[in-house]
């Protein structure tokens, strides 16, 4: 049997030959992507950040002005005065604290992850739910995203995009896109078939009973797969950081390195306040209210 072990077969010389394959043959594609997804998020921390105001003073009132809208959007949106306090209160917790730049640059990083995930995650679930072969196919590769250690594709994810804030959006797309494809498929599969039924018997074509009978009511489903791709994607602040991803997440690696408990626990309760403040906003209605 020594076979087994002195016979190795060569995965991760295989892995490395595919990577430099890309890094020499899509070198202009990555390039593309890198300016693309850099682009969508320097335009969110335009809006979130106010780059214009370059004194203090204004970089204030801009982050107070963008607290009260959050604020509004919070009552609109749930109706709830429990969570439109929590979300004022919270949000000027951590103006207090002195991490809003980081805090919007969490955000602008979840919110582009959230919406790439989005973006592929639902049609790539209906398609899984339409064709059972394809979700055959397609449930492996969703396996191995959710299980392998982050930093194994953080080293390709690092290699084709280099540092910076790109990266780390690759790298929390990898990692929470599983979640919108695996619920929206969920959702989809879960309609009765009586409903189906009956819509076909009228006539209605498939596009006519997807969108009028099976997204509907699949939209809890895919309502939680939009909040589990938001609370993954913000675990992975801390690790997108140490690809140069900037945020919340560089003052945590920062407080571990030089074991900064108050840094540490401060930016900790940061991240923890804007996960509830996010999650309160996109959970489904059906899950209930409250802070």
């Amino acid at each position: 049997m020594d076979w087994l072990t002195t016979t190795k077969i060569p995965i991760g010389p295989w892995a490395k030959a595919v990577v430099d394959w890309l890094t020499t043959n899509g070198e202009g594609v990555f390039d593309f992507l890198k300016v693309v997804l850099q682009a969508g998020i320097n335009a969110v921390l335009f809006v979130l950040q106010g780059p214009y105001l370059t004194s203090p003073g204004g970089k204030l009132g801009y982050a107070l002005a963008m607290i009260l809208l959050i604020t509004c959007l919070a009552w609109y949106f749930r109706r709830s005065i429990g969570v439109t306090l929590f979300t004022f209160f919270g949000l000027l917790l951590i103006v207090n604290q002195g991490f809003w730049k980081e805090t919007t640059e969490t955000l602008a990083l979840v919110l582009a992850a959230t919406g790439v995930s989005m973006l592929v995650g639902v049609p790539l679930g209906i398609a899984a739910a339409r064709r059972p072969w394809f979700y055959a196919i397609l449930r492996p590769a969703l396996d191995l995203m959710q299980t392998i250690p982050t930093f194994v594709y953080l080293i390709p994810a690092l290699i084709l995009f280099g540092l910076g804030m790109v990266p780390g959006l690759i790298a929390t797309v990898i990692f929470a896109i599983p979640a919108p494809i695996r619920l929206t498929r969920l959702g989809i599969i879960s309609t009765p078939p009586s409903l189906v039924e009956a819509a076909v018997s009228f006539g209605a074509t498939p596009s006519q009973v997807l969108r009028k009978i099976e997204l509907p009511f699949a939209m809890p489903q895919i309502m939680a797969g939009l909040t589990q791709t938001i609370m993954l994607s913000l675990s992975m602040v801390v690790i997108a950081a140490l690809v140069g991803a900037k945020g919340l997440g560089v003052p945590v690696v920062r407080a571990l390195n030089t074991v900064n408990i108050s840094m540490g626990f401060e930016a900790g309760l940061c991240i923890v306040i804007l996960a509830i403040i996010l999650d309160r906003l996109f959970r489904s209605s059906d899950e209930g209210e409250g802070a």
